[in-house]
């Protein structure tokens, strides 16, 4: 990832749905000027990210908003509608927002990008977590591997934050 600590988000053109139709929007306007967590994976519904990624944000999310986080942003190389099931599918709630980044537009910018093409899922992003405030990098947990889900977990952002 050629994003690092101590830098600005980058402004990219991202999607999520708002009152059920995609939006197009910067990212820098959705993730606003707040402290939160930015966790990004491959895609939505893929083994890793439905076993453990994601469901670990579910289930840990009260507990980080209690540390003084003001939202939780889930972001993969999907469309909104598919984002948007798969957050409905594991319930979500009002806790994680679900953005979908179809154009690789925000992962390209931060330079999250795999190929996954032998694998038949094409470009996708690499498995990370971030803690941003106020638009800039506080800490980075990129895995190694996209099968893996370490570093990036909920549990590790918990007791990073």
């Amino acid at each position: 990832m050629k994003l690092k600590v101590n830098e600005q988000i980058p402004d990219a053109k991202i999607f999520h749905l708002v009152d059920g139709e995609p939006r197009e929007q910067n990212v820098c306007e959705v993730l606003g000027s707040k402290k939160i967590i930015l966790f990004g994976l491959p895609g939505a519904f893929t083994a890793t990210c439905s076993k453990f990624h994601l469901p670990g944000y579910v289930k840990n999310a009260q507990q980080i908003l209690d540390k003084g986080i003001d939202k939780i942003f889930c972001l993969a190389v999907n469309d909104p509608y598919v984002m948007n099931a798969w957050g409905e599918a594991y319930k979500i709630g009002k806790n994680i927002t679900m953005l979908a980044d179809p154009y690789l537009s925000f992962t390209k910018r931060i330079g999250a990008e795999v190929d996954r093409n032998s694998k038949g899922m094409g470009i996708r992003s690499s498995r990370y977590a971030m803690v941003i405030e106020n638009l800039k990098v506080q800490n980075i947990q990129e895995e190694e591997e996209t099968k893996n889900c370490g570093i990036s977990s909920a549990e590790e952002i918990l007791d990073i934050i």
